[in-house]
Formats: structure tokens, sequence, C-alpha cells
């Protein structure tokens, strides 16, 4: 189960994001760089974090012209990272360009609808009105896997409904992951970590309940056991 748990390093610098790397240590081995720490830091952070022997979920959420989705696909591959994101709302020939790009080593994962989204939100972007969050991450995550995508990243809201859809062989990764009790922040569906895999998931991104308590190696042991009692 420890391998399936992806804390998230969403801070402004290399420095602080592998202080808590080293603070957290064997405990956690694998790590989700986002658009802010790459930006930051860029490939050197990926570097160093496959020089401690993590794993490393490469969060950029491409969404471009499907040549120039390719070729940022083919160098991340360059870099070891297991997991990239693609945005599913670039389309079907962005994905299969991105797949068609990606090394045997890395699980393409498309991104359906953040979890800052609900529906007003959601129906805002698309112009019309949007009465089921779930139905409109299903279209898409359905999209994805049928341009080559090895999975999806989706809120552990949609987990269940997009195992169903999706069959048993994808990734689901579910961020928005919270201990009972945590204040939910910025985002507006999330869940447990023994929700999301009770529902299906095959990895969760935890970010704040780890990485802003005051012992983080200790919250993350929190959450394996949670994890733990989903089975």
């Amino acid at each position: 189960m420890r391998d399936r748990i992806i804390v998230a390093l969403d801070t402004a610098d290399a420095a602080s994001a592998l202080a808590l790397v080293d603070r957290l240590g064997p405990a956690c081995a694998f790590y989700k760089v986002g658009l802010e720490l790459y930006t930051a830091a860029g490939r050197a952070v990926v570097a160093s974090l496959r020089d401690r022997d993590k794993a490393v979920f490469l969060d950029l959420k491409l969404h471009d012209i499907p040549n120039t989705a390719a070729r940022a696909t083919a160098r991340a591959g360059e870099l070891g990272v297991r997991f990239l994101t693609v945005h599913t709302m670039g389309g079907a020939a962005m994905l299969a360009a991105a797949a068609r790009a990606a090394p045997e080593s890395l699980t393409l994962l498309g991104v359906t609808v953040l979890t800052s989204h609900d529906a007003p939100s959601l129906g805002q972007v698309f112009a019309r009105p949007v009465t089921d969050v779930g139905a409109e991450a299903d279209r898409l995550a359905v999209m994805a896997r049928a341009a080559g995508m090895g999975g999806v990243v989706c809120s552990a809201s949609e987990a269940g409904r997009l195992r169903a859809a999706l069959g048993p062989d994808a990734m689901i990764v579910t961020p928005g992951i919270r201990l009972a009790g945590d204040a939910h922040h910025d985002q507006r569906r999330v869940r447990t970590a023994a929700e999301a895999f009770g529902a299906g998931a095959t990895h969760i991104v935890v970010g704040r309940p780890v990485t802003a308590s005051p012992d983080p190696r200790a919250a993350f042991g929190r959450v394996l056991a949670q994890s733990d009692s989903a089975g």
C-alpha cells in the first residue's frame, strides 16, 4: 500500500521540497512534482528525487497542440518519471499524440475535471448547464483511455463510476485526499484515503495533511493506516 500513496511537493523551491523528502525518509517512496515546483526548480528537482530512489509523478497537465504535447511527453520520459499528466480537454488527437511519444516506462494520466470544480463552475467553463460533474469526468475519461492514456486523474467522488467505465486495468489516481476532520481549503470534492481506495483508486495524492503537519512522518503514518483499513 505504501507505494500507492503519493505525497504532493507543493513547495516554491527545491530546498524546501527535498528537506521534506529527507524528513519523511523511507516512509514515503512516491512524490508528485507539480507546476509550481517544476517552474521553480525544473528537471533538477526530478533528478534529485530519482537520486534518492523515489518514484515521481510529474503533474504538468500538458494541454497544447498534438506535436508540442508529444515532444514534451518524450522529454518527460527521459527524466525517468513514472506518471505524467495530460489534460483531457486538449482533445483526442492531442492525447493520442502524447501516448505515441511516451516510453513504456511512463504511464500517462488524463486529467478529467479538476477537484476545485463543482457543477456551477464547470458549467461556466463549458458555457452550458452542468448537473452532474461525474458524468463529465466519465465522458472525458473514456475518451482518454480510447486515445491511449494508461489511466486518469479524478476526484475520489468519481473513482467508483470511472472504475466501472474503464475496467480493472486502468490507473485511477485521486487527489484531494483529507484525513477525517481536516479542512478542505480550495478543493470541493474531497474524500479520505479509505474512501478513495474503496471506490477503486489505484493511487492517492495527499498534500497538506502531510506537508503542513508539524510531524509529517506521523501524518503520513496516519494516511497509511487509513489506507490499509480499506483493504
